[in-house]
């Protein structure tokens, strides 16, 4: 089986150096189109319904050919669906930043389309795919580039325009989302290859949490893509040797195609340094740090006033409960609603410029960003210039947030606020009733943060 996995895992180092292309508002629009589709055509099989799909967006790439074969020429489309179903494999970046073939999910990501139904029409060949449409591979390109951006939607409840916050380098954070999903869906598809393709979707991306939050949830869901997405690459068939090899493998049948001369020995090496470093960059920008929701995403208020800007790195964080809401948000709905309500508060009732916690974790999956990184908060009195506050939605006296949020926090969030150079990495751990005559973060959690490795008394 690793056999047949080994010779795909070559495309993710290729999408790190030659950058994707993919894809078009939500995704439950989108998964009901396809439903509408499938219901037409109920002896449609996925993988043809991909072919066709790929065969109507025009994907002739000589790459996407060689790996996934040509796609049919019979089109199942109906018109009443073809033109969007199509439109949601057109990718591009216009000139004003606006990414155009992405779509928005429930738990509050964006996901481009195309290396997403890509990656899954690979799974039925035994192929894990990461799309790799691209321009020109060079072995001078930098090793490293930054990944991202993220972006904003012009509307949360009818997704039209997403724009992103800057030009990127590289990849956004839309396309790496789809090429996540698309690498950890093809496995799923292979399971049950008579499964729908609305309905792997809808499993994958629908899923309704119960009180005990992500703890219980399926492995295979949306809102677990990082985890999932590292176990993948930490495994056997994962390992960056193998990765590195095969990746300059198809990089140089990619030049060939392209009618370049093949690399020689020393150019082959420089791409291997690239593809390593973009790799592991990949996997710690987006697999080994927690998913934090833009302001913009949550429905934010501006900012009243000019911010004052934190002098980096920090030697404190301060952990908090909200106390209210009283009750952990286990959809981003409600954890993007309760950062509204506790803004409103913040800024209506007790007259600060924001919300005035930094980061809050939710129930969900997600950190919601505050103030950020960048900007001061509100969040403990005297300690405000020196540290980030971060707030766990919910009352946490007598019962703990879940282990995942607990561990979002403990791990995920300090390890990359470390690697950015946010914290030190001797930080410091706090509750914030050790600075205020406070009852926060609450008994439970209070108890639970002294045993953390970095908890000082």
């Amino acid at each position: 089986m690793a056999n047949q996995w080994r010779c795909t895992l070559v495309l993710l180092g290729v999408l790190l150096v030659l950058g994707i292309e993919a894809s078009s508002r939500h995704m439950d629009d989108f998964i009901k189109a396809l439903k509408e589709l499938e219901d037409s055509n109920p002896d449609l099989r996925p993988v043809d319904l991909l072919r066709a799909m790929r065969n109507a967006a025009g994907l002739s790439d000589p790459l996407i050919q060689h790996y996934l074969g040509k796609p049919t020429s019979a089109s199942p489309l109906h018109s009443s669906v073809s033109k969007y179903l199509i439109s949601a494999l057109q990718y591009n970046i216009t000139d004003n930043n606006q990414e155009v073939g992405v779509v928005f999910t429930r738990d509050g990501t964006t996901v481009a389309l195309r290396p997403l139904l890509l990656g899954i029409e690979a799974g039925f060949f035994h192929r894990l795919w990461w799309d790799v449409q691209s321009s020109s591979v060079t072995t001078e390109s930098p090793q490293y580039e930054e990944l991202g951006p993220d972006g904003c939607w012009d509307n949360l409840t009818n997704p039209q325009r997403f724009t992103l916050t800057h030009k990127p380098n590289l990849l956004t954070t839309a396309q790496v989302n789809g090429g996540m999903d698309g690498v950890i869906l093809a496995r799923e598809a292979l399971k049950s290859p008579s499964l729908k393709l609305s309905a792997l979707l809808s499993l994958y991306y629908n899923h309704q949490l119960d009180e005990r939050g992500l703890d219980a949830a399926p492995r295979i869901i949306s809102r677990r893509r990082r985890d999932n997405f590292k176990e993948l690459m930490e495994s056997s068939e994962g390992s960056l040797g193998v990765l590195r090899m095969e990746a300059v493998t198809t990089v140089d049948m990619h030049r060939r195609m392209k009618g370049q001369k093949s690399m020689n020995l020393q150019e082959k090496k420089q791409m291997m340094a690239v593809i390593n470093n973009r790799v592991k960059e990949l996997l710690q920008t987006y697999a080994d740090c927690a998913p934090i929701i833009k302001r913009c995403t949550w429905g934010a208020e501006p900012y009243r006033g000019t911010p004052t800007y934190l002098g980096l790195p920090l030697r404190y964080l301060y952990i908090h409960h909200t106390a209210q809401p009283s009750q952990p948000c286990l959809t981003f709905d409600q954890c993007a609603a309760d950062m509204r309500s506790m803004q409103r508060y913040h800024q209506n009732t007790n007259g600060w410029a924001d919300i005035g916690y930094s980061f809050v974790a939710g129930s969900d999956g997600n950190l919601y960003e505050g103030r950020g990184w960048n900007w001061m908060g509100a969040h403990t009195a005297g300690q405000n210039s020196i540290s980030y506050g971060v707030a766990f939605i919910g009352d946490y006296t007598s019962v703990l947030p879940s282990g995942q949020s607990l561990e979002l926090v403990r791990n995920k969030f300090t390890t990359c606020a470390v690697r950015l150079g946010n914290l030190v990495s001797s930080y410091i751990v706090h509750g914030h009733r050790q600075a205020s005559a406070t009852s926060c973060p609450g008994d439970a959690l209070y108890r639970q943060i002294q045993s953390w490795e970095h908890f000082g008394y």
